[in-house]
């Protein structure tokens, strides 16, 4: 039996991951006008989804053309063709589908579509060819982004030459106004080399069998290792009902170092393996499936329907380029012995509440009232079962990333909800700016001779006003309090000033001009200030040569003070690294600080200081640079540009307050994070991050309120996004239908269209869960610099 799989999975590993390939913008409009078919007006205003990104990017929407299902638990494929012919990479994803309306969607990467038709039932299957999937997107689960220097290589002579879209439509309840559906997928495309390659690796059980009743059932999977090395940057579980822990690992010289553990009952994403796993030659993979039989009455086996079984876990992975695999199967156990020192923690169920189940299935029966009790939810709980659907994107359509201004430092809303920017013109802070006493040594330039505080229109970057002229050296901090003044620090100056939103000179000047301190009445440079909207009182980070929060009155008399520097070890409670950033949090009467180079956010009592809560993310890497709070209880934060060696990517994060939980992080599409050095987000959840070294500001938007949108650039219309994922599926590869069929005991039915890439697909309305998490975990970056 070990033989024929082997066989199979060698005929199946002949493809390789096909996408996508560019040339230069003209060639790849033409082509694809050529090619494409015509989609739904409600859809795209466009049928040619195709937008340019600059020189070498790309991007391509891949939506579902207008469709209706007629039946819950419906299959519906898609094809798109690839718009050249020449070699390129998949680096980013971001879906468009609704909970509501999607339970899971798959990409594919294949040669030929099973049909030539505007979509089609999937029963037909996805590919005539062997297909790999590339993505993944499952409701009630958190998208999944590809690290930094990492793509999925596509086209070229090698590569396929058509994405297939499979959307899994649950309970169609929500089609009842016969509307139609545009899910799909947006892919980001870039004709720049890639020097790691992305690659899936499965390890799946064929043959385990649970028998009836039985408490405890291990299905154990086990291959050595014999390529180059890889690095795996994100995992995921897949069973049906009977799983209860999933568990993969890298076993070497003996030792077991984890690479996920997850409950498969939970949303079956793509999380990130929280320690960077490498393996090498002749290391082992493996991997352990703890099911239970009890509540069946016959044999369980490894099958496509819901009432057979998987036990799969999927491992993502990158290679060099020159040495890259894009895909690679382990079905066999080579060494049972070996599971006798398995760690404990593999055969611990992870428990999973009630009302979870019915989220992550996506049951379309009606609850039944005696399970009312234990879904009803507190306020917050509620808010943040909303919360976890929420993602935002950049806006590509906005042109204030074309705007020309210097270093920005500071960015805030006014009352009128317009963006207001804090920057530094003409004057910019580098290695000569200060002496080792933190005295100012540019004095001879003069003030700034630009206006340094631009008002903008949110939608447009129409500039509205400017004032600030003649007025700072260094601009870094700033906020607007409820009265429409302008709140800003200078870390020249050493000082805080308010200003009138017209006024040509401060109101209010806290500090002395050009003399750092740590007394009551001296700053050293200090970074930020937040105003209670309730009792007026102002809060003052200080700063990068002081570690304290200062609070003073309205009109500016010293009230009191909180913080200390660092200690050796790990940072206390009130120990400060650079209070970078300030977010006042008048729901809860709590002030957060971005403690910058202790890479956390700390959280304080208002008036008293009192310390509250911690919030650090492995994500964060070393440095958190901003936090922003959004009336509804979201917090957004973004962080630095990792250190040499280090993985975690600059980029923006969206928090549940109440949890500190990681909700969404995002990254733009056009140009790169360079230094994001503030953020701030609206109660409608638009979200703008100024970057101090790239010289811009960049806006990012909720997909709920982008999805009703067309954007239009290079003459095409091409509708916006909500959410992403990645995966594979198909006629194609190795048919597990063909292959359970000849074996005793194993029903074919469901795996006519189902094959090891695509081996998670259930046709019952009471199972099914396929999705991955949005997740980051670069190799090695840039090294970074400070301002």
């Amino acid at each position: 039996m070990a033989g024929l799989v082997n066989n199979l999975l060698i005929l199946f590993l002949v493809s390789q991951n096909n996408c996508l390939g560019f040339r230069g913008p003209l060639s790849v409009f033409k082509r694809y006008k050529d090619a494409t078919r015509s989609l739904s007006s409600e859809c795209l205003g466009s049928d040619r989804p195709v937008i340019s990104l600059g020189l070498s990017d790309f991007a391509l929407d891949i939506r579902m053309p207008g469709v209706t299902p007629k039946q819950s638990d419906t299959y519906l494929c898609m094809s798109v063709p690839l718009p050249v012919d020449d070699e390129a990479y998949v680096v980013d994803f971001k879906p468009h589908a609704s909970m509501d309306t999607v339970h899971h969607m798959l990409l594919f990467g294949c040669n030929e579509p099973s049909s030539t038709e505007n979509y089609w039932d999937c029963d037909e299957g996805t590919c005539k060819d062997k297909s790999n999937i590339l993505y993944a997107w499952a409701r009630n689960a958190p998208p999944t982004r590809l690290p930094k220097g990492v793509g999925f290589r596509v086209g070229g002579e090698t590569g396929g030459k058509f994405f297939v879209l499979q959307v899994h439509y649950g309970d169609i309840s929500a089609f009842r106004d016969k509307h139609k559906d545009c899910s799909g997928v947006t892919l980001h495309l870039t004709h720049q080399k890639q020097p790691l390659i992305a690659g899936m690796y499965l390890m799946m059980s064929v043959s385990t069998v649970i028998p009836p009743g039985e408490k405890v059932v291990d299905a154990d999977i086990a291959c050595h290792y014999k390529r180059f090395p890889m690095h795996l940057f994100a995992y995921r579980v897949h069973t049906h009902r009977l799983g209860k822990v999933v568990s993969g690992y890298r076993v070497r010289n003996g030792q077991w170092t984890l690479i996920g553990r997850q409950s498969p009952q939970l949303p079956q994403a793509f999380y990130p393996v929280e320690h960077p796993v490498d393996v090498s030659y002749d290391d082992i993979l493996a991997a352990r499936c703890v099911f239970s039989g009890e509540g069946r009455t016959t044999e369980t086996h490894i099958g496509g329907t819901a009432n057979d079984e998987m036990c799969n876990f999927y491992i993502m992975y990158y290679m060099e380029a020159k040495h890259a695999v894009s895909y690679m199967t382990c079905t066999q156990n080579a060494n049972p012995e070996m599971f006798r020192n398995i760690p404990q923690e593999a055969n611990i169920p992870i428990p999973v509440k009630p009302d979870m189940l019915k989220m992550t299935h996506g049951h379309h029966e009606e609850i039944k009232d005696t399970d009312k009790s234990s879904l009803q939810l507190s306020k917050g709980e509620e808010e943040l079962i909303l919360d976890q659907d929420f993602h935002i994107e950049e806006a590509v359509e906005w042109p204030g990333l074309d705007l020309k201004l210097g270093q920005v430092s500071g960015l805030a809303l006014d009352l009128e909800n317009n963006l207001v920017v804090f920057h530094r013109g003409d004057h910019v802070w580098d290695e000569n700016s200060f002496d080792s006493k933190f005295v100012y040594q540019q004095r001879g330039l003069g003030p700034i001779e630009q206006n340094t505080i631009l008002v903008l229109n949110p939608s447009t970057a129409k500039l509205l006003h400017s004032t600030g002229k003649s007025l700072f050296y260094l601009p870094h901090g700033l906020s607007i309090d409820k009265n429409g003044n302008y709140w800003v620090t200078d870390v020249a100056l050493h000082q805080v000033f308010k200003l009138g939103a017209d006024a040509k000179e401060p109101l209010l000047t806290l500090g002395v001009a050009l003399q750092p301190g740590s007394d009551k009445n001296h700053f050293c440079q200090p970074t930020d200030v937040a105003v209670d909207p309730i009792t007026g009182s102002v809060y003052v980070s200080d700063g990068y040569c002081n570690s304290r929060i200062i609070q003073f009155s309205p009109n500016g008399l010293y009230i009191m003070q909180w913080g200390e520097e660092t200690s050796l070890g790990r940072a206390r409670p009130g120990q400060f690294r650079i209070p970078h950033s300030l977010a006042l949090i008048p729901d809860f009467s709590q002030l957060c600080v971005a403690d910058r180079e202790n890479g956390r956010i700390q959280c304080f009592r208002l008036g008293t200081g009192e310390f509250v809560r911690e919030i650090k993310h492995k994500s964060f890497g070393r440095e958190l640079f901003a936090v922003s709070y959004a009336p509804g209880g979201l917090l957004f934060a973004v962080n630095g540009m990792p250190y040499p060696g280090e993985a975690e990517p600059a980029q923006g994060f969206v928090m549940n307050f109440s949890t500190g939980e990681i909700i969404d992080t995002f990254i733009p599409l056009r140009k790169r994070f360079e230094m994001p050095h503030d953020v701030v987000a609206s109660e409608d959840k638009t979200v703008f991050v100024g970057d101090v070294h790239a010289r811009t500001v960049w806006k990012f938007a909720s997909t709920e309120k982008m999805e009703h949108r067309s954007v239009k650039k290079a003459g095409i219309e091409v509708q916006e996004i909500k959410d992403y994922d990645c995966f594979w599926k198909g006629g194609g590869g190795l048919n597990l239908g063909n292959f359970f069929a000849s074996h005793k005991g194993y029903s074919r039915k469901g795996f006519d269209r189902l094959s090891t890439e695509g081996s998670d697909q259930e046709k019952d309305e009471d199972d099914g869960t396929d999705s991955e998490e949005e997740y980051s975990a670069p190799p090695p970056p840039p090294a970074p610099s400070s301002s």
